[in-house]
């Protein structure tokens, strides 16, 4: 069964919406058309005698969250008198009403790390094996929601309103986790030799594969609007089929920009753990949160060797192509237009009727349909 994006739904909605037939969509796209109608149903207002509109879609997100909301409200009045309690405690009152509900939403609702929980009701550890992880916890919370600017002194400091810690052991916890202040220092002039150094390049050119998500390659490519300027385009292609799996479009060319290009790709596609990811050299692609990104969802990123555009080659030449077919020969207003442009290309013409050379003279999304059938 096929999956798609709440953006790719979206477009197709708003694709409706500006005069386009569900037959034509269905054409177009390969979408079935009640599939088409469920979406636009769920997206369109419900009658209201307020001036707010509001979709079907958004009312059934309103009665789960009232929902969820009541039962939270339920737990917290049973573990009224435990919560400010020993873990233990806390613990033993989750294990009391957890045929009731879900310990995610117990340990949530009480204020315990899930981890925590199950640690201690399992492998039975002490007391300060239990006091060290809330630890470890709140400093990585407190870490992150300052953006990695605070270093040990002022998390000390804050985590001193709830625990008794001195702050060499938020240091020691700190060296654990690997994490230090990142404030850049004030910048100071100086000549230097050291080069930047070359990252794996686990593809090595080889562009052959056996079947589909075994070897994705990703780039970042400009587009001009008249009225916001620059926009950037992040593209995902599986070498096998030469589909672009994912892609993202926005106003600013920043790490969550390719993050979310990948992740539309990673929502799409059914891969396997130690699909390689390659890409050049580009900060966003060497950033941390790209690489933990890739490391949580088991990728191995592969990088282009410095001044080498054949080591991606591939993605390369489809931003060539999309600017010859289609960037060149139109002049975008703004960036919703391009946006709008470059879904209908890209879903619409390029993955679904542009034949390649390289795979048959076939589309990528036949050639995707005769790998999974086989």
């Amino acid at each position: 069964m096929a999956r798609y994006t709440e953006e790719f739904k979206n477009t197709i909605i708003e694709l409706y919406k500006s005069g386009k037939s569900l037959a034509v969509l269905h054409s177009e796209y390969g979408i079935p058309k009640s599939t088409i109608s469920t979406w636009i149903k769920d997206n369109s207002p419900v009658s209201s005698n307020s001036d707010d509109e509001m979709t079907l879609k958004e009312l059934r997100s309103l009665k789960r969250e009232l929902s969820q909301i009541k039962e939270e409200n339920e737990i917290l009045k049973k573990g009224y008198g435990h919560t400010c309690k020993e873990v233990e405690s806390i613990v033993n009152l989750i294990d009391e009403l957890k045929e009731e509900h879900k310990v995610a939403l117990l340990c949530k609702v009480l204020g315990i790390p899930r981890s925590t929980y199950y640690s201690f009701r399992y492998k039975k550890p002490s007391k300060t094996a239990i006091e060290r992880e809330i630890l470890k916890q709140e400093i990585q919370s407190i870490y992150d929601a300052s953006n990695g600017i605070y270093g040990a002194p002022k998390i000390h400091k804050i985590l001193s309103k709830k625990f008794d810690v001195s702050i060499k052991r938020v240091q020691r916890i700190m060296s654990e986790l690997g994490l230090k202040s990142v404030i850049i220092k004030k910048f100071k002039h100086h000549t230097t030799k050291v080069k930047i150094e070359d990252k794996d390049n686990v593809l090595n050119q080889d562009f052959t594969t056996d079947t589909i998500n075994e070897k994705w390659v990703g780039d970042i490519t400009y587009i001009h609007t008249i009225k916001d300027g620059w926009c950037y385009l992040a593209s995902v292609m599986d070498l096998h089929t030469k589909k672009i799996v994912g892609y993202a479009f926005d106003k600013n060319m920043t790490t969550d920009l390719i993050i979310r290009a990948l992740d539309n790709a990673v929502i799409v596609q059914n891969r396997d753990e130690g699909l390689i990811f390659h890409s050049d050299l580009g900060s966003q692609y060497t950033s941390f949160d790209f690489s933990n990104y890739t490391s949580k969802n088991k990728m191995i990123q592969s990088f282009s060797k410095k001044g080498c555009p054949y080591d991606n080659a591939c993605i390369e030449s489809f931003h060539a192509i999309l600017k010859k077919e289609e960037v060149y020969r139109v002049k975008y207003f703004d960036f919703e237009y391009a946006k709008l442009r470059l879904f209908e290309y890209i879903e619409g013409w390029y993955n679904r009727k542009r034949i390649h050379g390289s795979i048959g003279f076939i589309s990528p999304d036949e050639c995707e349909k005769i790998a999974r059938a086989s």
